[in-house]
């Protein structure tokens, strides 16, 4: 069994949105769940350090850096940035917390005190873009944590899983034209925030690094699995990270009530145990979304537990009846995709 480190602070608890699904109430039910699991005496809790502003400006514009600092300063009670983003006069020190937290648990992997991460922390961030707050999102804690391992852990290559029901749009422009850090993205579509289409694959020197696969409402286990083996796996692999990093969002989860998907807890398991074997690298594992409290602590503690019970066997068996959706996306990707051609030339 491995020992696995959960990254979590009560300090992240201070980012207040009032009565915003994005919400302190997120991390505190995935934490109790997580402590009240069979297997909790193989977690090792790790608390997180604030990351500097020099360390967000790997991703993000400096002024912008300052523009949420003071703009959290100088608010009072709850406002917002924008139409979905909220703030309290906590949120940038707390949104420094939870890139640092990444960091920490990426220091913790490769330093081997651990066996893989668990990022518990908020504000989520696959949405921040260089210069603009979107979808709940303040600093793109996943983009800030690649960087982090490429600059101070020798690491190469990244890959990026995002299973958020939302296309994490900040962190595919972060590396669109980089070949280090492949991106790919499940999402649904049409839906939030309407980027993500399946011929976004990179731009110059980072065209065919990314990787989108837009499903439609309704898609299950089957579908997702089914993808997982004809289009991500293989990516993976051809790719040959020496770091997969997940955006765990859990909103995609039948009962969560932002998606139209009907994962549940065992595909979200069967989803992250493909890609850790596929990968055969250090993995760590990032929260993003989730908005039903139930779904979040159990689809969170499934794929936890298939992390720390590493020898067990397969966690649920492999894709039986994917919609038509989903073999026409596959097929699409296997005709047009670079990284799935036997021709793909990778740097």
């Amino acid at each position: 069994m491995s020992k696995i480190g959960i990254v979590y602070s009560d300090r992240y608890l201070e980012h207040e949105t009032g009565a915003h699904v994005e919400n302190p109430g997120r991390v505190t039910a995935i934490r109790d769940e997580l402590l009240a699991a069979s297997w909790t005496d193989r977690l090792q809790w790790l608390a997180p350090r604030a990351a500097s502003p020099q360390d967000i400006a790997m991703i993000h514009d400096r002024s912008y850096v300052e523009y949420i600092k003071k703009e959290c300063e100088y608010t009072r009670g709850i406002s917002y940035l924008n139409p979905d983003t909220a703030i309290c006069p906590e949120s940038y020190e707390v949104a420094l917390l939870a890139a640092g937290g990444v960091m920490e648990g990426i220091d913790r992997l490769f330093a081997k005190e651990v066996d893989g991460f668990f990022a518990l922390v908020r504000p989520p961030g696959h949405h921040a873009e260089a210069d603009e707050s979107h979808g709940f999102c303040l600093f793109n804690n996943i983009a800030i944590g690649a960087r982090h391992a490429q600059e101070n852990h020798n690491v190469g290559r990244v890959f990026i899983l995002d299973w958020d029901i939302h296309h994490g749009n900040g962190t595919q422009h972060s590396f669109d034209k980089d070949p280090s850090v492949f991106f790919c993205s499940f999402h649904q579509s049409p839906h939030y925030p309407g980027t993500g289409g399946r011929t976004e694959m990179g731009i110059d020197d980072g065209f065919g690094y990314t990787l989108n696969l837009p499903m439609r409402p309704g898609s299950g286990n089957d579908d997702y699995m089914y993808l997982m083996e004809e289009c991500v796996g293989p990516a993976i692999r051809r790719f040959e990270p020496e770091l997969l990093l997940i955006s765990a969002g859990f909103d995609g989860h039948r009962s969560d009530p932002l998606g139209g998907a009907l994962l549940d807890d065992g595909g979200f398991a069967a989803i992250f145990e493909y890609a850790r074997d596929a990968a055969r690298c250090p993995v760590g594992i990032v929260l993003e979304g989730g908005y039903n409290y139930e779904s979040l602590a159990s689809s969170s503690a499934a794929v936890t537990g298939v992390f720390v019970n590493s020898e067990q066997p397969s966690y649920i068996s492999l894709a039986k009846s994917p919609g038509r959706g989903s073999v026409d996306l596959a097929a699409f990707m296997r005709e047009n995709h670079p990284c799935l051609k036997d021709s793909w030339n990778h740097k």
